[in-house]
């Protein structure tokens, strides 16, 4: 069996980036996704760390996104601003809106970032935080391809359509939760089939709308919403708020980049910032107090805050660096020159 190969979070930066700048990413975006996929690595999300990259690149040489887009940043009403990607990804995108949808909800209590024409890969969580760092609550939602089936559905029609929410904590880490409503994120299926491994038989149907525990099965099939209908509720909730609400395509209208150029992989996304500030005034502060109540509550029953585990994982990887299997070590490897910069011991 093949040992993992564990890179200091700096050479996982300068791979990112190798890979990036090879592929042609403007370097603007080099920096808001190396950001992204080194932060998810740090923190043990390994769907959304360094593997993400070799989709990202398959999309650009695909021409399924522009890596030299210039995103424009739009004043669109009071309480909104509004990001046009242009067709790039959206964590640049995402970076210049950011100080304005931070100066909206200060302003206004409230503000939204709608990011239009986008290529959305990356996990919310570091979107949400970077507002929760800055003393805002936030919410985020996209849309992806159409991988899920309605709940008592059969075919793909929603998207795996994740959601985040960060609260912030005085003097600790946030209350964040980032899921799919899906059963799991798409990366996690990607992931067993890289490994071989079988999946429970309740994450999937296979092209016959049969469960099936083959990961390739699943990935030709449909995934299947959390809870039942209540997840497909809400996943059809974001579809609506990141589709339509912001001029932008719903899951099934989109599809994955191809080598004839025809993909669509393209949609929106729906940012959601709340200033305790403006709410509160001067009795912030001992609002987000009161709220820490909450939270020894539930850990005085023996329950964990959702985000535990991946700080957890921070504390070890800021100490001891990412550990990644040798197969997608290759992969990686093999998108740049052989003077890649190597793994440490």
């Amino acid at each position: 069996m093949e040992h993992d190969i564990t890179l200091s979070l700096e050479a996982a930066r300068a791979l990112s980036r190798r890979i990036l700048h090879t592929a042609g990413f403007a370097t603007g975006h080099v920096e808001a996704i190396t950001r992204s996929v080194v932060a998810a690595q740090r923190d043990e999300c390994h769907s959304h760390g360094l593997y993400r990259l070799l989709g990202i690149v398959e999309t650009a040489a695909m021409g399924g996104l522009d890596p030299q887009a210039v995103p424009e940043v739009i004043d669109q009403a009071p309480g909104i601003v509004k990001v046009d990607a242009h067709y790039g990804s959206s964590l640049l995108a995402f970076e210049q809106g950011l100080t304005h949808l931070q100066e909206k909800a200060e302003r206004n209590g409230i503000a939204v970032l709608m990011i239009n024409h986008c290529f959305h890969f990356s996990a919310l969580w570091s979107e949400v935080e970077a507002l929760s760092e800055r003393g805002l609550a936030g919410l985020a939602m996209n849309p992806t391809h159409a991988f899920v089936a309605p709940a008592g559905g059969v075919r793909a029609l929603l998207g795996t359509n994740p959601f985040a929410f960060s609260w912030p904590r005085p003097g600790g880490t946030p209350y964040t939760f980032d899921f799919a409503t899906s059963v799991v994120a798409r990366g996690e299926i990607e992931l067993h089939r890289r490994a071989g491994k079988a999946i429970p038989d309740d994450w999937a149907l296979d092209d016959q709308g049969q469960p099936t525990t083959e990961a390739t099965a699943a990935l030709a099939g449909a995934m299947l919403p959390f809870g039942g209908h209540k997840g497909s509720a809400l996943s059809t909730m974001i579809e609506l708020l990141a589709g339509p609400l912001i001029g932008d395509a719903l899951s099934h209208e989109t599809q994955a980049a191809n080598e004839d150029g025809t993909g669509r992989p393209c949609h929106g996304e729906l940012v959601m910032a709340l200033s305790p500030g403006a709410f509160l005034g001067e009795q912030s502060e001992a609002g987000l107090l009161h709220a820490e109540k909450l939270f020894e509550e539930i850990l005085g029953q023996g329950a964990r805050l959702p985000s535990q585990r991946r700080f957890e994982a921070r504390e070890r990887s800021l100490a001891s660096g990412v550990s990644i299997p040798a197969a997608l070590y290759r992969d990686l490897k093999a998108l740049v020159e052989d003077n890649t910069p190597g793994p440490h011991t």
